[in-house]
């Protein structure tokens, strides 16, 4: 018979992880590098900013190593993530965490929220005040359900080979029935862009629509598919591959997962410096050493990693979605062209583009991220 129990769960690192990381931070062995070179202006795409050419500087781990040290305070933060009800589950032989905040409105819309790497469910904290409780009857409430992915921090590590984005999406389906929403909504961001539209359309006689900040379609080198496209659609593919260039971190772990996780599994630092090469500075510092330190308290870098390989390798076919989309577009991240977005999702209702916000809107733009899954979600009502 299938264990369908819901366990309230606190996070509470033990004191002797937290004395190993102090004695592990002060014995960081720095790595080398080489003096900042001169960028040279007008090359293509989205160049790495100054410093950043041959990855992660030193001046930026150093700093947040010793603010990791000296000054933050990890019971601080325990307690404020503990503010927030969470809970375990068993779901596919797999342990999920998740954060559960009901609304007060009878109106409101359950909306599970999808977190991306290297982030964790630390991403929509910020958002759930705005979501459930708006503060005006005139806007969408919604009752905010916060899974952390399969092998990710408090989910992992993952026991079993096969936890790609689809079968994380059947994960996702089978939570909302447990908690007992019929119908519900579904946002993500980076790895969760990927997930929710699979889950939007493998569930999608209870998903009222799929709300994600990219879509991840691309060229696909048929005959005629760049025929009429503007400047601004080949600016955004060059920005894309500058994007994609500068992120290492999805083609090595796509195929290696296992060889880099075990320097990061004895190295704070190191997990830090990895996490730092897409954060850059679109989170305060202490958001930054929040993540890290949940990968480091829980040994899941390898997990997290084995995502993009079992990601990359999932056979199953797919074909182009229907279940209502919105897209919220932001300045400094990169943007499907619109042809190829529509070519895999025939169903895109709302597409909207600002001038501000990058690849961790939650962090760097929450009202316009919040404003928009507001909108979506309204006009679907």
């Amino acid at each position: 018979m299938p264990d369908d129990r819901i366990t309230p769960f606190r996070v509470a690192v033990p004191q002797v992880d937290l004395d190993d990381l102090a004695r592990r931070l002060a014995a960081t062995r720095w790595a080398d590098e080489l003096p900042e070179k001169e960028v040279v202006a007008g090359g293509a795409g989205a160049p790495a900013p100054p410093g950043w050419e041959y990855g992660v500087p030193l001046s930026y781990v150093r700093d947040l190593v010793e603010r990791w040290r000296t000054s933050f305070d990890w019971r601080a933060r325990e307690a404020e993530l503990n503010s927030y009800p969470q809970f375990t589950t068993v779901i596919d032989g797999q342990r999920i965490h998740f954060a559960h905040v009901r609304s007060a409105r009878p109106d409101a819309v359950p909306l599970v929220l999808t977190h991306g790497w290297p982030n964790s469910f630390v991403e929509y904290l910020g958002l759930v005040g705005p979501l459930t409780a708006p503060g005006s009857a005139d806007l969408p409430a919604f009752h905010v359900v916060i899974p952390s992915l399969p092998g990710f921090t408090f989910s992992g590590p993952t026991r079993e080979h096969g936890w790609s984005a689809r079968r994380t999406a059947r994960a996702w389906a089978e939570l909302m029935r447990r908690l007992g929403y019929d119908r519900y909504g579904v946002h993500g961001n980076d790895a969760g862009a990927i997930v929710s539209p699979i889950l939007g359309e493998l569930d999608r006689g209870h998903v009222v629509g799929v709300h994600v900040t990219q879509i991840f379609s691309f060229p696909r080198g048929d005959d005629g598919e760049f025929d009429g496209l503007t400047g601004e659609d080949f600016g955004k593919l060059r920005f894309g591959q500058a994007f994609a260039g500068h992120a290492i971190h999805d083609r090595s772990q796509q195929a290696q997962p296992q060889t880099l996780a075990h320097a990061l599994a004895d190295s704070p630092a190191g997990q830090l410096a990895w996490s730092g090469q897409l954060f850059g500075t679109a989170l305060s510092p202490d958001d930054i050493l929040t993540n890290a330190a949940l990968y480091w308290f829980t040994n899941t870098a390898a997990s997290a990693a084995r995502f993009y390989y079992e990601n990359h390798r999932d056979a199953e076919e797919s074909g182009p979605t229907s279940v209502p989309i919105g897209v919220a577009a932001f300045a400094h991240d990169f943007q499907a062209v619109r042809r190829f977005a529509d070519r895999d999702h025939r169903n895109i209702l709302s597409w909207n583009t600002y001038d501000r916000g990058g690849h961790w809107a939650a962090h760097d733009a929450p009202d316009l991220l919040v404003d928009d899954i507001r909108r979506f979600f309204a006009a679907l009502a």
